[in-house]
C-alpha cells in the first residue's frame, strides 16, 4: 500500500515541476530571443516482485510480476526553434536568422567571460559601447567591445557595421550545430561547459542579421496553456490516489482489528 502511495506522490511532484517550467515559459513569452524549455518525464525502472517461500517449493522464490515505482522529470531542454521577427525600425535592434546547419548567437562579455545570447534588443550606453539592455557589451570577431559615436550606423546581413560608408566592426556571430551543449544562465545568456572553449564564429554558414528587427520568443501560448491544463489534470488524478490511500490507511489503523468490548 505504501508503495502505491509513494508512486502517486512522485507523479504529483513531476507534474508540479512541469507546471513550474510551463509557467516560466509563459512569463517569458514577451522576452526577446527567449527559447522555451521542454521537459522529459521518465518512469523509474520497473521492479520484479517475487514471492518467497511456499508449500510446494519453500526455498525457491516465485515470480509475481513487475511494478512501476513512479516517475520523475529527467531533464529540461530548451527548444532552439527560430522565433518570429518583430519590426521596430530602430537601428540598435538586430535579429539573427539561423542557417540550415546550425544555430547562431550574438557574442557578449560578462565579467570578462564570453557568453552568448539571442536577444538582439541592443543599446548604446553612456560610454558609446554597443550593449544588451542588461548591460553586457557586444563583442566583435576579435573579441573586442564595439564602440559607436551614435546610433546612425548600418549593419549588413553578415554582421558588418558601417558608419558614414566606413567599416567600424563586424559582429562576432558564434555558431554551433548542437545548441543543447550550451548551459543556460540568467538574463538570456548561455555559456559553454567549463573547459570546452569558446564557440567558433560563423564563416561559411549562411545566416542573416536583420537591422531594425528583433527576434521574439518562440513560446506558443496556446500550446503552453494546453500543456498546463494537462499537467493540472495529471496532478489532480495523482492527488485523488493519494487521498484514497490516506483513507485506506486511516481505516486500517483505526477500524481494522478493533475489539469491541
Amino acid at each position: 500500500m505504501l508503495r502505491g502511495l509513494s508512486t502517486a506522490a512522485s507523479g504529483m511532484y513531476a507534474q508540479q515541476r512541469k507546471t513550474d517550467l510551463i509557467t516560466n515559459n509563459l512569463a517569458n513569452m514577451n522576452t526577446p530571443g527567449y527559447k522555451e524549455s521542454q521537459s522529459a518525464i521518465r518512469a523509474f525502472p520497473e521492479m520484479l516482485l517475487q514471492k518467497v517461500g511456499g508449500i510446494e517449493k519453500p526455498n525457491l522464490p516465485k515470480e509475481v510480476g513487475t511494478i512501476n515505482t513512479g516517475v520523475y522529470m529527467q531533464e529540461t531542454l530548451p527548444r532552439y526553434v527560430q522565433g518570429d521577427l518583430h519590426q521596430t525600425n530602430e537601428n540598435t535592434d538586430l535579429a539573427l536568422t539561423n542557417g540550415p546547419n546550425g544555430t547562431v548567437f550574438f557574442t557578449v562579455e560578462d565579467q570578462n567571460q564570453v557568453k552568448y545570447t539571442r536577444n538582439g534588443r541592443l543599446v548604446i550606453d553612456e560610454e558609446g559601447i554597443l550593449s544588451t539592455t542588461e548591460g553586457f557589451p557586444v563583442l566583435d570577431r576579435q573579441g573586442n567591445q564595439i564602440t559607436l559615436d551614435n546610433d546612425q550606423f548600418t549593419v549588413t546581413s553578415n554582421g558588418v557595421i558601417t558608419m558614414n560608408g566606413n567599416q567600424v566592426a563586424q559582429l562576432g556571430i558564434a555558431l554551433t550545430d548542437d545548441p543543447q551543449e550550451l548551459i543556460q544562465e540568467g538574463n538570456g545568456l548561455l555559456r559553454t561547459e567549463e573547459g570546452a572553449g569558446e564557440l567558433p564564429f560563423a564563416d561559411q554558414e549562411p545566416f542573416s542579421v536583420s537591422q531594425g528587427f528583433y527576434e521574439r520568443s518562440n513560446v506558443d501560448p496556446s500550446r503552453a496553456m494546453t500543456e498546463m491544463l494537462s499537467a493540472y489534470r495529471s496532478f489532480e488524478a495523482n492527488q485523488k490516489i493519494v487521498q484514497a490511500y490516506d483513507r485506506s490507511l486511516d481505516k486500517a489503523v483505526n477500524e481494522v482489528g478493533k475489539v469491541n468490548g
